[in-house]
């Protein structure tokens, strides 16, 4: 239902007559959604991209205020997951779990941003220069890490996630991930 009306909503976007009928939304947010949409290259096509940024953007503003942070942010989270055959709004969710979308979230074990990686990653792939609260390179050692994970498991989310977060046997946290991605991320294929 709120897919279709979100298409309903951008075809709206794209006609004159709609456009008289219903307020316009802000040049600059038109401005920068274009242009990240234009930058998107792990989309199939311009439409899908375009439909998938528009409804996980409005879902993530109340957790990323600033329309350009969100925008790029979920660009990135799209070209990483989608390098590493996941699902784009299940990483949405881990990242919800995990730090509430903090780049700079650090857990009493040391794990650091987005997808809270373990700072030994980084010695292990002789790359100790890599920060960890950089998005993107904090989205391509998770993405990799979980895929990793799931593919051990042979597609068993709930174990691949327990692997991820060290928990493997407790269901809590895959349960909460599960959860954020059925309630509040999850998009229909």
């Amino acid at each position: 239902m709120a897919r279709s009306l979100l298409l309903v909503a951008l075809l709206a976007l794209a006609t004159p007559l709609a456009a008289s009928v219903r307020q316009a939304p802000e040049p600059e947010l038109r401005e920068l959604l274009q242009e990240t949409v234009a930058q998107a290259d792990s989309f199939e096509d311009r439409f899908d991209a375009e439909v998938w940024l528009l409804d996980m953007s409005t879902r993530l503003a109340r957790y990323l205020p600033d329309a350009r942070e969100r925008l790029t942010l979920l660009q990135q989270v799209h070209r990483e997951a989608s390098r590493a055959g996941l699902r784009p709004d299940l990483v949405i969710a881990l990242i919800h779990a995990e730090s509430r979308f903090d780049r700079f979230a650090v857990s009493s074990v040391g794990a650091q941003g987005l997808m809270q990686i373990m700072p030994f990653w980084k010695a292990e792939l002789g790359r100790p220069q890599d920060n960890l609260t950089d998005n993107a390179t904090n989205l391509r050692y998770g993405c990799t890490i979980l895929s990793y994970y799931l593919k051990k498991e042979n597609g068993d989310l709930s174990r691949a996630l327990a692997r991820y977060n060290g928990s493997l046997g407790q269901l809590r946290y895959p349960t909460k991930v599960i959860g954020f991605w059925q309630d509040y991320w999850y998009v229909r294929p």
